[in-house]
């Protein structure tokens, strides 16, 4: 598999990619923390710190199976951003509707330098 820095489609992340943004669409609302980021994936072992906030008299959204179907801009931003990260850890991946919405970052280096 080909890795592309912004992915566009379900198909173009890679299997670990794939797994943890199944994991934000199951938290919902709420964060993950102390992510590690090695090479431009994201470590999945040990499995970063998933809290969930628990809302009440809330309908849950329908899930749209995934497929081949497009990213939405935030999850793609989001895998641009890691895989552009040599080594770093996300102390804080907010979680908003299953997506992505900010991060807290501590980076030991970068591939182009840009992300400081």
């Amino acid at each position: 598999m080909t890795v592309v820095s912004k992915p566009g489609f379900w198909g173009d992340l890679t299997p670990s990619e794939q797994r943890f943004l199944a994991a934000m669409k199951a938290v919902g609302f709420g964060r993950f923390e102390y992510i590690q980021i090695r090479d431009g994936q994201i470590v999945l072992d040990p499995w970063p710190t998933a809290v969930r906030d628990v809302k009440f008299g809330v309908e849950p959204v329908a899930e749209r199976p995934q497929s081949e179907h497009q990213l939405k801009r935030q999850v793609a931003e989001f895998f641009e951003y890691t895989r552009d990260v040599d080594a770093g850890e996300i102390r804080a991946l907010e979680i908003r509707h299953g997506l992505p919405f900010s991060m807290e970052v501590e980076l030991a280096a970068s591939r182009r330098g840009g992300r400081s």
